[in-house]
């Protein structure tokens, strides 16, 4: 029911009307009309009869007087985080696939509510797992009640302890299989259906050093993406599927190279998740000769990055021959539209490379390396000493006796790669497919960038194996998470900016007052884009204003005492 002025002719009177169906219509009937607007508004009848009916209204009275601060402040609790990614970790799979794993298994605390806890913090705050303990006293995480920092360490060993003997079938020759990758497999399983495949996977290794040894095995020292050669990494590698969906991740010692890796990691795809041909995109620091031919034997699709400078055929031969380039998106007038580029095939006998150029790329390319002949042309007149140490300045430069000098033919060369990159593969795709298939491998490099900046899963502290896979993978589970809502955020039409979604969820809050000797729990406005994305995850607000039970007061220690002699008497 609701309030409606009539107009009548110069008069307006004040109704009270309600909707209701009849053969399948909505109709409107006037339950009453309560008069002149103009009267009941001057003689005050419609403010009386509005306090009149709040008094029925409690849950308005209790709203009304909490904002205007009269009510006293019992607590509050931090709600959105909790509800959205409990309703994603069940729908992901994360959560039976985390539960079947620990069939079996006893642990004197929940473990899936402690890897949960984990998740959501590394999603909401990227802090420290010693700061996860404190974070989620203030927030409304279900089942999670009595966890500390030491129940989230066993829960992330748990993770990454090796998986018996009989179960190492399909391992790489550089880590065994653990606890998690059951976990992953059963994650796969989880969304897939008749038409899921692995036709096509991105593969990309990134380092995370460590703030000690960084375990038994683990920590090694190698070539450090960080550029912290001077402490122990390992070396992490992601895979994620056409879709952008990370599908697992991988971990090794610090001191494996990455052309190691791509034929392992693509026969343990096809053992553990059962799928047959696959086509795999990968950077150029995974090609050797070897590798190439182990790939071949295999009968398997490949588009790989090639290394232009220092591969002789791609240098001497691919980039020199003479062709017409495609166009496969021109110059656009916006910065949101997709970047220029032109591809051509060249084919070296029975190898197919894809050479593609972005136009504003190759500018760039040039004004960067005049920029820094400009610079090299001032210092050589000052002296050549100060240019040894410098490598930007080193590279253009020639030995002309006791002095330097600068090196034309190295620049003329250097402008031959000016916006380009080179792919070799062996696929059916078009030419233009090839190009735009290799630049999603992006994705997985944008993986990489945010599991090791927003979500924190580096500097590692852990020193034992098994709790430093289980770190990573709760990392990769954080990863599983938010793309799931961020694609149901854009099957909406929507595209918000990470920051905004965890600051507005942070901002919902559950806030206990009293009134009258009674509890009541208030819902804070759903602010900014939290609204949006609890419509993406399929969760319903939870009421304004809920009543609490009264709490039972405690038992009278003299009326248990008097309970317990009439029962002694009775006895006897």
């Amino acid at each position: 029911m609701f309030f409606r002025k009539k107009q009548s002719g110069s008069r307006t009177y004040l109704q009270i009307v309600e909707n209701r169906r009849e053969d399948g219509k909505v109709k409107q009937r006037v339950v009453a009309t309560l008069g002149h607007l103009d009267d009941l508004e001057q003689s005050g009848q419609l403010d009386s009869l509005l306090r009149s009916g709040a008094k029925f209204a409690q849950s308005a009275l209790v709203l009304s007087a909490h904002q205007k601060g009269q009510l006293p402040r019992v607590g509050a609790t931090r709600i959105g985080a909790g509800l959205v990614f409990e309703r994603l970790w069940k729908e992901c799979g994360c959560k039976s696939a985390v539960e079947r794993a620990l069939r079996g298994r006893k642990f004197s605390f929940a473990v899936e509510r402690a890897l949960f806890l984990t998740v959501v913090h590394r999603l909401m705050v990227s802090g420290s797992d010693r700061s996860a303990a404190k974070w989620h006293r203030g927030h409304s995480l279900e089942g999670t009640k009595g966890l500390a920092l030491h129940h989230m360490y066993r829960a992330m060993a748990w993770l990454g302890e090796p998986l018996p003997e009989q179960e190492q079938k399909g391992r790489t020759p550089f880590a065994p299989r653990c606890t998690k990758d059951p976990v992953e497999e059963d994650l796969f399983a989880h969304r897939r259906d008749l038409l899921t495949t692995l036709d096509l996977v991105f593969f990309d290794t990134t380092s995370i050093y460590f703030e000690g040894q960084g375990g038994l095995t683990l920590g090694q020292h190698g070539h450090s993406k960080d550029s912290r050669p001077d402490l122990k990494q390992m070396v992490v590698g992601m895979i994620v599927d056409g879709a952008g969906r990370p599908v697992s991740c991988e971990l090794w010692p610090g001191n494996t190279t990455d052309v190691k890796t791509l034929v392992p990691i693509a026969d343990r795809l096809q053992k553990r998740f059962g799928v047959g041909r696959i086509c795999l995109v990968a950077d150029r620091g995974m090609i050797s000769a070897a590798t190439l031919a182990e790939l071949d034997k295999r009968d398997w699709y490949y588009i790989l990055g090639a290394r232009m400078r220092s591969q002789a055929e791609v240098r001497d031969e691919v980039l020199s021959r003479a062709g017409r380039y495609q166009e496969v998106h021109p110059k656009g007038p916006s910065k949101k539209d997709p970047s220029p580029l032109k591809v051509k095939q060249v084919m070296i006998w029975e190898r197919r490379y894809v050479v593609c150029l972005n136009e504003d790329q190759a500018t760039k390319d040039a004004a960067d390396r005049e920029a820094i002949l400009e610079g090299l042309r001032g210092q050589l007149k000052k002296g050549d000493k100060a240019l040894v140490g410098n490598k930007g300045y080193r590279k253009y430069l020639k030995s002309e006796g006791a002095h330097f000098a600068i090196d034309e033919e190295k620049i003329q060369e250097e402008a031959r790669y000016d916006g380009k990159w080179v792919l070799l593969t062996n696929t059916p795709f078009s030419t233009a497919e090839v190009a735009l298939k290799y630049k999603q491998l992006w994705m997985v490099e944008d993986m990489h960038r945010t599991a090791k900046s927003i979500l924190e899963t580096r500097p590692v502290f852990h020193k034992c194996d098994e709790t430093i896979r289980g770190h990573v993978f709760c990392s990769f589970l954080a990863l599983v998470l938010r793309k799931e809502l961020q694609d149901r955020l854009e099957a909406q039409g929507e595209k918000l900016e990470w920051a905004d979604v965890i600051r507005d969820l942070d901002a919902l809050e559950d806030v206990e007052v009293e009134q009258d000797d009674k509890r009541f729990r208030l819902r804070t406005e759903a602010r900014g884009t939290c609204g949006t994305v609890f419509r993406a995850a399929g969760v319903a607000l939870p009421p304004t204003v809920r009543q609490l039970p009264k709490p039972r007061p405690p038992p009278d220690l003299f009326d248990e005492v008097r309970e317990g002699e009439c029962s002694a008497k009775a006895d006897v």
